[in-house]
């Protein structure tokens, strides 16, 4: 649609350039209207340019976020990962310590027994004790030896009883004791290991949030991403029309020049046709007007130069004072390159077309002040003459003009240091850039 809109605007400007030939006041306006378009086509063409540098920049401030949050998730998927280690190792500790707790349980089933049984030799002690009136004298018992040798047994089975009591009473308190220690350490490894297995899994639980929290910013990331690429190929795509069209329209503009200097080379055909006609008609009163016209021609040339032979001529008298090329700016301190070449002589010299075209520009700007522009079209090649830092401009825009015909008068306009001529040579159409200016010596005669 875009694209439509600019043809359907050329095809416009082509319709009032075509309805327009033979008349120059025509011819410049319609001109004028196809430099504005193009200048128009390069506003546009900087415009989009600019907003590719900006989408660009977007996508790669886009990017780095995207890179920063993938960091962000592989660390995260390696704490994610340790942390299921931790977890892993947890687990295998628990059954581990699962497998001690069952383990202790048969060893406690074995201790409790072993209580039991102890209990029980101890209560048959009691009723023992309770039947013999609630204690077992053992000086009877001794007493009640028949002989010295019955009497060292009962001693031995008396000592051996006590011993008996006391150890079971001994292992009874320790098998307890120790009961209690290993049901209290197991059960507090097993607490333990359960708090850390839970601290674990809520860390896991956090680290996999964060995770989805990333994912789901590195999605709406690369989604934006996906979207500022497909600007960007379409501002790239409308950047390339523009180019194109800026083409087509320059080629245009190019065209049109032709067709301006072909009318104005007719018009002058035929001034002079009717010039001479006239002159013929009135024969005698022309002879003073002659001699009038030769003295102000006489004046003229003392600050003109004399046209030369063939295509082109020297544009004013003076001296050579700076070549094209590289060089020191005067103003500026800056190494620029000279796009023409330099005349100095006295405000007011004359300077004239260097060969014969159509006036596109007569106008003033910063740096080449007051300045004219002609259009040539030589042997089927378009050349662009420039004349810049005039103290006075005699030509207006779309006027044809002559070889050697006056145009404008030295002067220091501008960015100059002094009066002098500036000249420039363009292949082509005008374009400030270092491609399409040429060096005139050596088509100029200077």
């Amino acid at each position: 649609m875009r694209m439509q809109k600019w043809m359907l605007s050329i095809l416009i400007a082509i319709l009032v350039l075509s309805s327009g030939i033979g008349n120059p006041q025509v011819l410049a306006d319609s001109l004028k209207e196809m430099k504005d378009e193009k200048n128009a086509i390069e506003l546009k063409k900087n415009s989009i340019n600019q907003d590719i540098q900006t989408k660009k920049s977007e996508i790669n401030t886009n990017q780095s976020k995207i890179e920063s949050i993938l960091a962000k998730i592989a660390k995260l998927d390696a704490e994610v990962k340790e942390t299921n280690e931790k977890i892993t190792k947890l687990e295998n500790e628990i059954t581990q310590t699962t497998e001690e707790i069952e383990a202790l349980k048969a060893s406690i089933e074995d201790l409790e027994k072993k209580i039991e049984e102890r209990d029980e030799v101890l209560r048959e002690r009691v009723r023992a004790m309770q039947v013999n009136g609630g204690s077992v004298n053992y000086l009877d018992v001794l007493l009640g030896a028949n002989s010295f040798t019955d009497f060292i047994d009962r001693v031995s089975t008396v000592a051996t009883l006590m011993d008996a009591d006391r150890t079971i009473m001994k292992e009874q308190a320790e098998d307890q004791k120790q009961l209690e220690e290993e049901k209290k350490l197991v059960e507090q490894k097993l607490e333990e290991l359960q708090s850390n297995k839970s601290e674990l899994e809520e860390l896991k639980a956090s680290l996999q949030s964060q995770k989805a929290e990333q994912d789901r910013l590195a999605a709406e990331l690369e989604k934006e991403q996906d979207k500022l690429n497909a600007e960007k190929v379409d501002l790239e795509s409308e950047y390339e029309e523009i180019i194109e069209l800026s083409k087509e329209l320059e080629l245009e503009i190019e065209a049109e020049q032709k067709r301006q200097l072909e009318a104005a080379r007719k018009a002058a055909e035929e001034k002079k046709r009717q010039e001479a006609a006239k002159a013929k008609a009135n024969q005698s009163s022309s002879s003073s007007k002659s001699a009038s016209s030769s003295s102000s021609s006489s004046s003229a040339a003392t600050s003109a130069p004399a046209i030369s032979a063939g295509t082109w001529t020297k544009p004013a008298q003076g001296r050579f004072t700076s070549p094209y090329g590289y060089r020191i700016h005067p103003i500026h301190k800056t190494k620029r390159l000279h796009q023409g070449v330099d005349i100095a002589n006295s405000v007011g010299t004359n300077i004239v077309a260097a060969a014969d075209g159509v006036v596109f520009r007569a106008a003033s700007h910063p740096s080449y002040g007051n300045h004219i522009m002609i259009t040539h079209h030589i042997n089927g090649q378009t050349y662009t003459t420039v004349y810049a830092h005039l103290s006075s401009m005699n030509v207006s825009v779309g006027q044809a003009v002559n070889k050697g015909q006056l145009i404008g008068k030295m002067g220091s306009t501008g960015a100059s240091t002094g009066p002098h001529l500036h000249f420039e040579l363009h292949k082509g159409t005008y374009r400030h850039s270092p491609t399409n200016s040429i060096n005139p010596v050596g088509i100029v005669p200077f």
